[in-house]
Order: C-alpha cells, then structure tokens, then sequence
C-alpha cells in the first residue's frame, strides 16, 4: 500500500525492506528526493511514488548507515585520541574562548 503523500523528515521502509528519508518534494517538476539509510540518493517522480509498496516507520536508532565515514576516520593523530568535542559536542563551545 503507497503512502498518500511524501513528507520531508519522515522514513519509510520498501517492500523488501530498504529504508529511506524524503529530503525533498518538488511540486512544481512533481519528483521526490529520497535519502536511503546507506546514504545513497534516489530521485522518483509522484506518479511512480504513488505506485510503490511502502509503509511509514520511525526514524532508525543507529545513523550510522547514512554517514560515509568509518570510526578510524575519527581518530586524532596523537594517541588515538578523538578530536576535541566528539565526546561531548559541548566541550569544544567551553574551548573556544
């Protein structure tokens, strides 16, 4: 069953289980813009949204699938530490000054 109408920010889920984001809804060119969790970019036009088996769902607890970098990408270069903040995103506002 397609859902009515694509709504920017909400996640649906495909018949065999792929889920995506809606980005992005032109009404004038009539297409929409989907984000798929692996970050991948899809673009469908409103008939063939219509025409999809998709159901809402909630958004995934883990992003991690949308974000094209691995952990060791994160790594300072000294000791392995992590780069001021990733820890806690406030710390690098108290550093600032």
């Amino acid at each position: 069953m397609a859902v009515a109408y694509p709504v920017i920010g909400h996640w649906y889920r495909r018949s065999n289980g792929s889920l995506f984001e809606v980005v992005a809804v032109d009404e004038k060119d009539a297409t929409v813009e989907l984000q798929f969790f692996d970050g991948t970019i899809d673009e469908v036009d409103l008939d063939t949204w219509t025409n999809l088996l998709i159901e809402t769902v909630g958004a995934p607890e883990d992003w991690s699938g949308s974000v094209d970098m691995d952990p060791e990408d994160y790594l300072g270069e000294d000791n392995g530490d992590l780069p001021l903040g990733w820890h806690d995103p406030l710390e690098m506002l108290d550093k600032a000054d």
